[in-house]
């Protein structure tokens, strides 16, 4: 009889400890709040209930405001945010997190529990604390 394998979820290996942030914070005001630079990512707050959620990841901050030499005292968040973004579940299959970030090219994601942020899931959890786990 053939074991079946164990199901490691995404809540299993999501980071719960990631910065959130209004949108309208200047680039310079959220990296100063940030609690979590290792996240790479902060993830912009709702307005409201009807409002959906925004990323914003250093490369943003990068291609956005450093590349083209703007002052990160004058772009606020929101001017460079991804918004809206692809999130998952955290009772998600981390194998098939995975095929969803391969089809959509994302490195990472907000992990949503009815409608609430709840986490972050990138290739590094997966593989770090997914992977290596099972070995």
């Amino acid at each position: 009889m053939k074991r079946q394998k164990e199901i490691i979820r995404v809540r299993q290996v999501m980071k719960s400890d990631v910065d959130v942030v209004d949108g309208m914070l200047t680039v310079s005001e959220a990296l100063k709040t940030m609690k979590f630079p290792d996240t790479r990512t902060l993830i912009v707050n709702k307005r409201h209930d009807d409002d959906e959620y925004g990323v914003v990841m250093f490369r943003d901050m990068a291609k956005k405001v450093l590349a083209h030499d703007y002052s990160p005292n004058r772009i606020n968040i929101y001017e460079i945010m991804s918004k809206p973004v692809m999130s998952v579940h955290p009772d998600m299959d981390i194998r098939y997190c995975t095929r969803l970030f391969d089809q959509f090219g994302l490195s990472r994601a907000p992990v949503l529990e009815d409608g609430k942020f709840i986490g972050l899931i990138s290739y590094t959890d997966i593989v770090l604390k997914g992977l290596m786990e099972t070995l």
